[in-house]
């Protein structure tokens, strides 16, 4: 398979079963007896360990390489949503989260560096923005298609003695197993240092010596892990566009938590139950990736008629101003319109983001840049989370929707330094590399 069949397959094995739990991650521990404030702030301890652990992980995917990071990641996930599955007090709910956390950090980065670097590899240069509309396309759908089945799962109900929202989560297990064989059976890398193969003295010493090659070069790649951090460090330190792109992360992340954690529960509020939304929630959001991966295409569209940055700058704010209408709509119906709308918005804003971000790296840092994103936006949520709950709880749900969609429109002024790159590199015919077919 090509680098890009590869990249969009595993996109849909590692995101379909996330559709399965939209709803019963944040509902299934309100049922189970945590209040508001406390499952909100579930997602808060994985943001923290996101946030601890990305750089390091992002670093160790750039030193030793993209493939034992993957597999790693997946074997994790397995862990975290069995261990989610079975949990019944805060404290079990807690592990389950903080051992999510470590599945993100790890799976955030080296799928897609992985890809760019094997594009990189036959056409150096190249934008990837066509490929990353498509892949969020794929992640669309995916999680479109795992949340009606969720919904079905839901309304099926068929074993008594578990609670409606548990089946979902049970088979989300099941498939992260089935995520772990694909990665492990498809995701092909060349060594980051040559092994030697040690052609004489038999077959038993010839293995061995290769398996201490391996050993020793993965740990003289384990040793640049610090060095490969900082280099990310001082990148985003001296890189103002990079650096702009970063605090994007901020704003955005805020907004996510209207629609990722809030909508579910304010939607419980509407229809009187968390079971009654999980059984809506399950084709709402089905829809709602669908229009997201209809954002992600009409991005790639959008992009090379308007610009990366520009398409960028308008999805995020059309997207903060989404959220804000959650807020203040009046009904069940209203609140399911406005949600698939933002989720389309939210689709729109990502591949550009991302095409923005890979601009500013190179081989030997794409994964650390990814982690800096992915570690501000997990930080952020993890306080805005937690802040948002205390703050429906005083208030009203509504009344947090709309503070965080208001505060992440801001979020556009830090797009400038890269709208102005780009205009640099244009005006300077410095080769902004369209991307024009899959590579081989």
């Amino acid at each position: 398979m090509t680098p890009r069949r590869v990249f969009l397959l595993l996109s849909a094995t590692r995101w379909f079963p996330v559709g399965l739990v939209i709803a019963a991650t944040t509902l299934l521990p309100i049922e189970r007896g945590l209040s508001v404030t406390q499952t909100l702030t579930l997602a808060s301890v994985t943001g923290l360990v996101v946030f601890a652990l990305e750089l390091p992980t992002g670093g160790t995917a750039d030193a030793v390489g993209r493939r034992p990071m993957l597999i790693a990641s997946a074997v994790v996930q397995v862990l975290a949503a069995t261990t989610f599955l079975l949990a019944q007090s805060v404290w079990a709910f807690v592990v389950a989260a903080a051992l999510m956390g470590l599945f993100r950090a790890l799976d955030s980065g080296p799928l897609e560096a992985w890809f760019v670097d094997a594009v990189h590899a036959e056409q150096p240069g190249v934008d990837v923005d066509r490929t990353l509309a498509h892949q969020g396309t794929v992640l669309g759908v995916s999680i479109a298609a795992g949340a009606l089945v969720s919904g079905g799962l839901v309304w099926w109900h068929p074993i008594d003695t578990w609670s409606a929202l548990t089946l979902p989560y049970a088979a989300y297990a099941v498939l992260a197993v089935v995520h772990l064989v694909m990665v492990a059976l498809l995701v092909r890398e060349a060594p980051r240092r040559p092994v030697a193969d040690g052609s004489a003295g038999g077959a038993g010493p010839v293995v061995r010596r290769r398996w201490r090659a391996a050993f020793r070069s993965t740990l003289g790649s384990a040793r640049q892990v610090p060095a490969v951090i900082a280099s990310g460090l001082r990148l985003a330190r001296d890189n103002r566009v990079l650096r702009g792109l970063l605090l994007v992360e901020v704003f955005a992340s805020t907004a996510m938590v209207v629609f990722e954690s809030l909508q579910p529960i304010r939607l419980a509020e509407m229809l009187g139950g968390e079971a009654q939304a999980g059984a809506v929630m399950g084709p709402v959001a089905s829809v709602g990736w669908g229009a997201f991966a209809l954002g992600a295409a009409l991005c790639g569209v959008a992009s090379r008629r308007f610009g990366v940055a520009r398409t960028a700058m308008a999805a995020r704010v059309l997207n903060g101003l989404g959220a804000v209408w959650m807020g203040l709509a009046a009904g069940p119906a209203m609140l399911i319109v406005a949600y698939l709308v933002t989720y389309g918005l939210h689709g729109s804003s990502g591949p550009g983001y991302n095409a923005l971000l890979h601009r500013e790296a190179q081989r030997d840092n794409r994964s650390t840049v990814l982690s800096l994103a992915s570690m501000v936006g997990f930080a952020t949520y993890a306080v805005a989370s937690p802040t948002l709950g205390w703050v429906a709880q005083a208030t009203s749900t509504p009344v947090a929707m709309v503070l965080a969609g208001g505060f992440s429109v801001l979020g556009v002024l830090w797009f400038v330094p890269a709208l102005r790159a780009e205009r640099e590199r244009s005006r300077q015919g410095d080769d902004i590399v369209p991307e024009v077919a899959p590579v081989a």
